[in-house]
């Protein structure tokens, strides 16, 4: 496995630390310390987990249309990014389907910066290049830089004994802090619904700033297993799984991160690929919708079980589901007819040719916890 997979610069600190290492986007990547993943997705919840996410794809947009030009791959407004501020975004294609989802900050001085999903790093860059190369630098950082997550109610504690700075930061701010020597690009943000921050680190500095943080008594190493428990009690999509090329944004009940300015009504409406097929949804509505389900029994639901109704028609699919440690019991999502989507609608998943009583749900099922100030 490691002579074919790609490996982090904290590929050696995770052999260290006793790692279950499995392969993941093309990296050999930590699945779980031992800790175990139960116990590793409580302590994030409860104090601070320091994430590997190393593997995602850094990249650099730089130049006076720079924020022009990535608006035309993005239901979301750029040109009016605040600087040292970031937002969620979506690559588009022309039927309005999600080619990735994304992170974009305003770095100022006519540079943006984006973190893009690990499994489609490569597609963005070529993407990026092919449509909008000529209006901007493109500068990906896949080797030049690491990326870590600390994530937790302790994670701003930590954080301030290595730059007290961090402390007057809000959720979805950005800034650039050296941290021992390095100059890290530092937003208070995360994958986890809790309070935290993710961490750009020159590739050379990240192995002594993950023990520099470990070595704090409230910080533990937690891996992909508890990441995912954590992302999906917080209702948040996985790239792939949750969404992919033939889902909206609308499908996905991801309208909130369609930019005002940017949608039919908006100061800049369109101009990205598939708004016309976006804002039709908009107005009409969608057959399919992304729900939280909460089974009403113990027996966990997974990806690709089959949803049905009281008649045992089959109105969706389930696109991600496990164990939600923070409740204590299973959890999922899933897509189902629309008409099936409201709030404790009764339905049930095929789960080795058993009926698996649901409920639909609203989300997040544990509560977001992000510092807004």
């Amino acid at each position: 496995m490691s002579e074919t997979l790609h490996k982090t610069p904290l590929h050696g600190l995770h052999l260290e630390l006793g790692a279950r290492m499995v392969p993941f986007a093309g990296y050999e990547m930590p699945v779980q310390y031992p800790l175990g993943v139960m116990k590793e997705h409580l302590h994030t919840r409860e104090s601070a987990g320091l994430f590997d996410v190393s593997h995602m794809g850094q990249i650099r947009l730089i130049g006076p249309q720079a924020a022009r030009a990535l608006e035309t791959l993005v239901p979301v407004d750029i040109l009016d990014l605040p600087v040292g501020m970031q937002r969620y975004a979506m690559f588009t294609n022309e039927n309005g389907g999600i080619l990735d989802d994304l992170m974009v900050a305003n770095l100022g001085n006519d540079e943006l910066f984006l973190v893009v999903n690990a499994a489609c790093k490569d597609q963005d860059l070529a993407h990026l290049r092919q449509h909008i190369g000529e209006q901007c630098k493109i500068v990906p950082l896949f080797e030049e830089r690491a990326l870590l997550a600390l994530q937790g109610p302790a994670a701003a504690a930590v954080l301030q004994r290595l730059a007290p700075e961090v402390a007057g930061m809000t959720f979805m701010q950005f800034r650039k802090i050296t941290l021992l020597g390095h100059e890290c690009y530092i937003s208070r943000s995360g994958y986890t619904g809790e309070d935290g921050f993710e961490i750009s680190v020159p590739a050379a500095g990240a192995d002594a700033l993950a023990r520099r943080l470990l070595a704090e008594p409230e910080v533990a190493a937690i891996g992909l297993g508890a990441r995912d428990s954590l992302r999906l009690e917080a209702g948040l999509c996985l790239y792939g799984h949750d969404m992919d090329s033939q889902t909206t944004p609308v499908q996905a009940s991801l309208l909130w991160a369609l930019s005002k300015a940017r949608r039919a009504d908006g100061a800049r409406a369109g101009g990205f690929p598939g708004a016309q097929a976006i804002f039709a949804e908009q107005q009409n509505g969608v057959a399919r919708k992304r729900v939280g389900l909460l089974p009403q029994e113990r027996t966990p639901v997974r990806e690709a079980a089959e949803i049905v109704d009281e008649q045992g028609q089959i109105v969706g699919r389930v696109c991600s589901g496990g164990f939600g440690p923070t409740l204590a019991g299973p959890i999922a999502m899933g897509y189902v007819d629309s008409e099936h989507a409201v709030i404790d609608t009764p339905l049930w998943a095929l789960v080795r040719g058993k009926r698996v009583a649901l409920k639909v749900s609203r989300m997040p099922f544990v509560a977001q916890r992000y510092y807004r100030g």
